[in-house]
């Protein structure tokens, strides 16, 4: 039998949040729910506070009113176990020039070699997903020489080397092109269909059919 979105349960919640920025009011008290399984799309215009308020919901921004919780339990009581199961991207690769593709998901990524695993075994897996991404033989370029394309998939290829059940992803298709607008929907797909949750923005147009998808509309400066 299938099992109706509201009986999945929340992971991350906020109620009555607002935000201000000066003398303007960007988020109104608004409610937010994601749960497993869910995708929620933030939408808005440059300037709205998308990027606010995505990073205010996982801590990393302040918000003014409001309540935030993770898996019931208020944020700042559970910030930790917030952070443990989160990955987030935001606008920038954020990633080292410095650093190659490899140096930098193993980085990223420090569960590649934890356990068992060396980084023999961590590097093989890297180099399958970097192929997937179609820049396996620029796994170690410093990757000050990628292009902002090449550096936003390096980036990108986190959400399959790293396990977290709350995806939040801030514009993930910049510098992209259609393969790679591809491979992000499919991800987005497969982990929703495997329990997990994904919070995004995005000025292109994404379809996750059958998935349903839930949409936070901002307004913007008031």
């Amino acid at each position: 039998m299938a099992i109706h979105m509201t009986e999945q349960p929340v992971l991350l919640s906020a109620t009555g949040m607002s935000i201000w920025r000066g003398e303007h009011l960007l988020v109104d008290e608004l409610d937010v729910c994601v749960r497993a399984g869910s995708i929620v799309q933030i939408q808005g215009s440059n300037g709205s506070g998308k990027t606010t308020l995505l990073r205010a919901l996982i801590g990393l921004a302040e918000f003014d009113e409001g309540e935030i919780f993770w898996r019931g339990e208020p944020v700042r009581r559970a910030q930790d176990e917030l952070h443990a199961s989160l990955i987030y991207l935001g606008h920038k690769a954020g990633i080292t020039a410095g650093l190659t593709p490899l140096e930098n998901l193993l980085s990223l990524c420090p569960e590649l070699t934890s356990g068992e695993r060396g980084e023999s075994s961590a590097r093989l897996l890297v180099q399958q997903v970097l192929d997937e991404l179609g820049i396996g033989e620029r796994i170690d370029l410093p990757s000050a020489a990628l292009s902002a394309g090449q550096q936003r998939r390096v980036s990108l290829a986190r959400l399959r080397l790293q396990s977290a059940t709350l995806w939040v992803l801030d514009e993930p298709l910049t510098s992209l092109d259609a393969d790679g607008y591809g491979w992000v929907q499919a991800e987005i797909q497969r982990h929703v269909g495997e329990g997990g949750a994904v919070m995004f923005t995005t000025h292109q147009s994404l379809s996750f059919d059958p998935l349903p998808v839930q949409t936070l509309q901002l307004a913007g400066d008031q």
